[in-house]
């Protein structure tokens, strides 16, 4: 376990939501695999990320994205980042057991949609996947029945956001 000093956490424990989801950002575009889990470890042990908190609404899905295009999935990276930041920074802290929904199933929602280009208005079936997508992965938490863990969610948002991709996507 590293040891960081007083100083230092206090510069962490200081940084917004906003600052450390701009820091996910910078940092997951320096990430060159396809595995979106060795990513999301990789992003997760850096001191700026709490174990848990809404920096998992940005870096779950940043970390699908970022995966995808390093796989030759046809999107616009920076476009992707500057849309997936822009949805995470929307969805607030606790909403796993404020709202009913959680947040690192969102955040790889999210970067479904910009991967399929689907919107509210999507006839193309994507809307039904994503859909589909999302109450797998939350019927999965559901049986857990909590407390949450940011951690272990992400896990289960990748299962089955990744099973979505190579399904749709890989052929």
């Amino acid at each position: 376990m590293k040891m960081i000093s007083d100083e230092k956490m206090w510069s962490i424990k200081a940084m917004t939501i906003e600052e450390k989801a701009n820091r996910i950002i910078t940092d997951i575009r320096g990430e060159k695999g396809t595995n979106p889990i060795r990513m999301f470890k990789s992003i997760a042990q850096k001191d700026y990320i709490s174990i848990h908190g809404p920096e998992h609404h940005v870096l779950d899905g940043a970390c699908l994205l970022m995966a995808f295009h390093n796989a030759g999935g046809n999107i616009d990276i920076d476009e992707g980042l500057q849309k997936l930041l822009y949805e995470g920074l929307r969805m607030p802290g606790a909403m796993c057991g404020l709202w009913g929904i959680c947040g690192a199933i969102t955040s790889i929602g999210a970067a479904l949609s910009i991967i399929d280009g689907t919107g509210p208005l999507s006839e193309d079936g994507t809307w039904g996947n994503h859909m589909g997508f999302t109450s797998s992965a939350i019927g999965e938490l559901g049986r857990i029945n909590g407390p949450r863990c940011c951690k272990r969610d992400a896990m289960i948002a990748f299962k089955h956001g990744t099973l979505y991709v190579v399904v749709r996507h890989i052929k």
